[in-house]
């Protein structure tokens, strides 16, 4: 969360005017980042934004107008966590038992080329999450 100050990003249709704010929004995409922000807070502008990698990870986002004499708005959100229980106990993973071999071989078995051809970042995602869930 921040202000990054890319005032002529356009996060709807992910384009943008300016070579910085187009390298900006390349490294959001490379790394599988979401802007969760959808009203814009300044002239038109969403300069203060809530990338988060997990889609359903940040809700309830609202503004909450500016604090003191800033220009910026507050932005109020709750990070989404939902716990897993089993007959009343909590379960967590354990990754050390992990056969990350099959894992591997398994989304090995898999055509990414192919089944990523022409997709967005966003989009080659969605294809690799359903495929590893």
């Amino acid at each position: 969360m921040g202000d990054f100050n890319h005032p002529d990003i356009c996060w709807r249709d992910n384009t943008a005017g300016h070579k910085q704010s187009r390298r900006f929004l390349e490294c959001i995409d490379d790394n599988f980042l979401l802007q969760v922000i959808k009203e814009p807070m300044r002239r038109g502008a969403m300069l203060d934004l809530v990338l988060t990698n997990k889609e359903r990870l940040v809700g309830n986002v609202k503004l909450k107008g500016s604090l003191g004499c800033s220009d910026h708005e507050m932005v109020e959100f709750k990070i989404l966590r939902a716990v897993r229980r089993t007959h009343g106990k909590l379960t967590t993973l354990d990754f050390r038992r992990a056969d990350f071999g099959l894992f591997r071989d398994l989304l090995g078995r898999m055509p990414w080329d192919k089944a990523l051809e022409g997709r967005v970042a966003q989009d080659s995602w969605l294809v690799f999450e359903d495929h590893l869930l």
